[in-house]
């Protein structure tokens, strides 16, 4: 009896040390956050055609900022038209989508989130690109096209370099006009900076590609935009892949940046203190990767809503035939779980730790960020108390439980049957669906249909309150 009271007792002694670190603030540069969880960049159509706003996004953000979250990191928002990977995404490319987003930031703020926009463009990794785009190739820093959808591209030239710069630059000040906290390049998991970044996808002759310093540049002239719209005291990270690993699915593709190109970009990043103020971690060069989102790849809702894809690039329907074919789908899940590995939580955090440790040696001021699944607090605690990063960004595991924040003060993470199965259901129905959990087991009910009832009940909720009640 006394055993086990000793173990209990020292369970919560462990819990009570974690919760500690994981709700103490985290101080960057120029705002502090009060906690280390951050809502990840999540997507969803939620929003007008033309990238105005809806009342529904703003459901949305509140969603999370009312569950606890100390920062909530926007989907992803394109500076532009031509950037965007899905219709009906807000974007910022105009002043007047100022409104919206401030609308947006007052929502997190009214309970203690920071909310920082997340500026994207997506180059040739472009799902639905919408009716502006079905005569134009991607913009990208090559002519090859997507090797996973076979989406066209074309090497920018000089005069498209500097108008793109542009619009991350002009995005940056609509944010901080918006009264947002700071700014996330998406520098990662294939979109436009990747492409320039990555040795894997690369293959500009000209100052900004070949060598990692030309390859660089691209980013750097953003940064310095950024940093001539705004000023130095307007908080500005950058999400970064650790590794490409381009060679993902297809062998003979070449393998990217490795991790210590991935360590010299991030200190050129830092650009003698004028530039970034944190660094988020991720890996893989397209999206979706088999280790981010690290999980399963479920094929029955893969087949249903990939047609979507199927007018968009040259090898969709070739994808589409191997998922709709039983032998070939099962065998491509089979490939995707062995190239993601078994690690799931904290999938990314070795990487991060390198990260870290490369950046505090030049700024100890910059402050790091790693995703990867994360939804327990012994794991959160655990990559924060050895050093991997000061904060982690949490996405699918926050949809399955929005009030994750909370059951983390408590407990080490959600009761057995309400945990984030990593089931990638909610990725896949992006597609056509809105964004929210799919996984029926998650959802109360002795029958199917009434599981499915309060599943689709619960991905509706960010319809109410309508727009006009």
């Amino acid at each position: 009896m006394g055993g086990s009271s000793t173990a209990a007792a020292t369970i919560e002694h462990l819990h009570n040390d974690n919760a500690a670190l994981i709700f103490s603030p985290l101080r960057f540069r120029n705002l502090e956050a009060k906690n280390r969880l951050f809502r990840s960049n999540l997507s969803g159509m939620f929003d007008d055609y033309n990238g105005h706003g809806s009342n529904a996004r703003v459901n949305w953000e509140r969603k999370f900022a009312k569950g606890g979250v100390g920062g909530i990191i926007s989907s992803y928002a394109p500076v532009s038209v031509r950037g965007r990977i899905l219709t009906r995404y807000a974007m910022i490319d105009n002043d007047d989508k100022i409104p919206f987003w401030r609308r947006i930031g007052e929502t997190a703020h009214e309970h203690g989130a920071l909310f920082m926009m997340q500026l994207s463009h997506s180059g040739r990794q472009q799902d639905l690109g919408g009716v502006e785009n079905v005569y134009k190739k991607a913009l990208s820093s090559t002519d090859r096209s997507d090797y996973f959808h076979g989406i066209l591209a074309q090497k920018m030239s000089l005069e498209d370099i500097r108008t793109v710069v542009e619009q991350f630059a002009q995005g940056a000040r609509r944010a901080r006009e918006a009264g947002l906290d700071g700014v996330e390049l998406h520098g990662a998991n294939g979109y436009l900076l990747t492409q320039f970044l990555s040795s894997g996808i690369n293959d500009r002759e000209d100052e900004y590609g070949g060598s990692l310093e030309n390859r660089v540049r691209f980013v750097l002239d953003i940064i310095r935009g950024i940093r001539r719209e705004v000023g130095y005291d307007f908080h500005l990270q950058m999400k970064i892949n650790a590794v490409d690993h381009n060679d993902w699915l297809y062998p003979w593709q070449k393998k990217g940046n490795s991790l210590e190109e991935s360590l010299r970009i991030c200190r050129m990043l830092l650009d003698d203190g004028k530039g970034v103020d944190a660094f988020h971690i991720s890996s893989g060069s397209t999206f979706p990767h088999p280790r981010n989102p690290p999980g399963d790849l479920p094929m029955r809702e893969l087949v249903r809503w990939y047609d979507g894809m199927l007018s968009q690039g040259t090898r969709t329907r070739l994808n589409y035939a191997i998922f709709r074919n039983p032998v070939t789908a099962a065998l491509f899940r089979r490939y995707w779980i062995w190239r993601r590995g078994k690690i799931i939580e904290g999938i990314n955090a070795e990487y991060a730790a390198e990260v870290t440790k490369a950046i505090r040696a030049v700024d100890p001021s910059v402050k790091v960020l790693v995703t990867g699944g994360f939804q327990h607090a012994d794991a959160i605690a655990g990559a924060i108390r050895a050093g991997a990063c000061d904060g982690v960004s949490i996405g699918r595991p926050l949809i399955a439980n929005n009030d994750l924040p909370q059951i983390l003060q408590t407990q080490n993470g959600p009761d057995p049957g309400r945990e984030c199965t990593y089931c990638n259901k909610c990725l896949i129905n992006d597609l056509e669906n809105p964004l929210g959990c799919y996984e029926m087991s998650r959802f109360p009910g002795e029958t199917f249909e009434a599981k499915h009832a309060a599943m689709i009940e619960e991905v509706m909720s960010v319809f109410s309150p309508p727009t006009f009640p």
